[in-house]
């Protein structure tokens, strides 16, 4: 998340604790773009979300999570600092997915170079068309940001920041709904995959998107976006936070869909107005449609924002995989209703 203001995050990460998170052993790994290929088997159990004849194998699980986070944040990517040959790696192991799941390119090609930011750098874009004639035209658009700030100086021999909550765990989060969608094609609504880069140098990314989109006259409802979503909360009731919280009714309608109280309020992210600080604000600001963030990183549960030991080995697979499942019936709702439920407050 770009430049969260400081102060108030090591004040309130010096007062409390990492939430305490499951330690990935080696032999759980599966390494590289072959670990996501087809099915890597079933969760134990049907997800609670499977109420309808969609196969389980579609949704997410700690297998594949484990699999896309350890490429992504893999220290072979060297950080993913735009521009970089790291970045580049990244790229196409996104591309990969999406043609291995359905999704078409947006644009000629999955790759978007943006018109704001050198050295060239790219944003990974992809689309599911509607399945419904008349609200295939509405679109709604999933985002996360799969750059980092690359090397940075060197603790204790380590000068890569590999970014696995910030944001390889929202990256991952977006190709795993984005292989959901690809394979069941349950969406009324058109739906547009888009991994930006540049975030950490400006939200320089979603910005060139942003206008680009609003330029071709697309008919944008929403835009969701998905950050630091690699450990769970602590002490909440709720599974996730939105940030811009009152600014639409997005949490009420997620939790509608959900069926339980999935979406709630943290105040801290109105403080240090978060809303402003990630990828959803440009589309709030060139479109003035609802757009909002979901995030799990609470200022209590994760102290190693822009480190070099925000690795992959401290985040928590099955957290990552049931934010996947949970909010699965509620994009489906949102993109299925037949009018537009999600409104600008």
């Amino acid at each position: 998340m770009r430049k969260i203001i400081m102060l108030g995050l090591v004040a309130t990460l010096m007062a409390c604790g990492s939430a305490k998170v499951r330690e990935t052993s080696p032999e759980d790994i599966v390494n590289g773009p072959e670990g996501v290929k087809g099915s890597i088997g079933s969760p134990e159990t049907d997800p609670t979300t499977n109420t309808s004849s969609t196969p389980v194998y579609l949704y997410s699980n700690e297998i594949r999570m484990s699999a896309l986070m350890n490429f992504m944040a893999s220290d072979d990517l060297q950080g993913r600092d735009s521009g970089s040959d790291g970045i580049e790696k990244a790229a196409s192991y996104i591309e990969e997915s999406f043609e291995e799941n359905n999704i078409r390119p947006y644009f000629e090609s999955f790759r978007d170079t943006l018109a704001n930011f050198k050295p060239t750098s790219y944003n990974v874009v992809g689309w599911i068309p509607g399945n419904d004639p008349e609200l295939k035209d509405e679109f709604i658009v999933i985002g996360a940001h799969y750059d980092h700030i690359g090397i940075v100086n060197s603790t204790n021999g380590d000068a890569i920041a590999n970014g696995a909550n910030d944001n390889a765990s929202g990256t991952s989060t977006v190709m795993e709904l984005a292989r959901y969608f690809g394979n069941a094609k349950t969406n009324k609504r058109s739906l547009i995959f888009a991994l930006f880069s540049a975030e950490e140098r400006g939200l320089m990314g979603s910005w060139h998107l942003a206008k680009k989109l609003k330029e071709s006259n697309l008919n944008l409802y929403t835009m969701l976006n998905f950050e630091m979503t690699g450990v769970p909360m602590v002490g909440k009731d709720y599974f996730l936070y939105i940030t811009g919280y009152d600014k639409s009714n997005l949490a009420e309608v997620s939790n509608e869909h959900a069926g339980e109280n999935l979406i709630g309020l943290l105040p801290t992210a109105q403080e240090l107005n978060l809303f402003q600080r990630s990828d959803n604000y440009p589309f709030h600001e060139v479109f003035g449609v609802p757009a909002h963030t979901y995030c799990t990183f609470d200022f209590t549960n994760f102290d190693h924002y822009h480190g070099v030991d925000d690795e992959p080995q401290i985040m928590d697979f099955d957290h990552m995989a049931e934010v996947v499942n949970r909010i699965i019936p509620v994009i489906e709702g949102i993109t299925n209703a037949a009018e537009q439920e999600v409104i600008t407050n």
